[in-house]
């Protein structure tokens, strides 16, 4: 795809760093198993960079089933610890163990709401926010919607859920949209 000098430069030149841009980064997300894969790929990326994470994707994919909620939320220890060995993910325990219990949460939520969609989206009033950076150093680590967000899933039993998470996921999931003022994926 062709790019303007206008368009955000974070994905630099990797391919597949420009097809998440061009094609996921900002775009309004309202599948739940993807707003799920979201929030998990987002609390693994904590330390770590997006490059490292992305290159990852599939395998998380596959290492979680898919996001299947119902098969995440009954992963025992024995599964715990096949995924703590498994080498094509990042393998934390805590990040691992967050998942699995944030799975649980994600399905109360959805029983609370409906859908968690619904849920997610009540901390911009089912709105994107369009904030039109000029450059990286425009484009904010966290928000009072963010600071929101992580406060109401952190006392719904979420972790991995801080502000600054929360900020990603909402970027990734086009809850906020952060590509500068002239790219032409806006």
């Amino acid at each position: 795809m062709n790019h303007t000098p206008t368009d955000c430069n974070w994905p630099g030149n990797d391919e597949l760093m420009r097809a998440y841009h061009d094609n996921e980064w900002g775009k309004p997300l309202h599948d739940d198993r993807k707003i799920f894969e979201f929030m998990v790929l987002d609390a693994f990326q904590a330390g770590l960079s997006w490059r490292t994470i992305l290159y990852k994707r599939e395998n998380f994919r596959r290492a979680f089933d898919n996001y299947d909620l119902k098969k995440i939320a009954a992963y025992d220890e024995a599964k715990i610890q096949t995924l703590m060995q498994d080498a094509s993910i990042v393998r934390n325990q805590a990040k691992i163990r967050a998942t699995v219990g944030n799975a649980s949460a994600f399905m109360q939520v959805q029983a609370e709401f409906g859908t968690f969609d619904k849920y997610i989206w009540q901390f911009t009033n089912g709105k994107t926010l369009d904030n039109r950076p000029k450059n990286n150093a425009d484009i904010p680590a966290k928000s009072a919607e963010s600071d929101a967000m992580s406060k109401d899933l952190l006392k719904r039993g979420f972790k991995f859920v801080g502000s600054t998470i929360c900020y990603a996921f909402m970027q990734a999931a086009g809850i906020v949209n952060d590509h500068w003022e002239g790219c032409s994926h806006r």
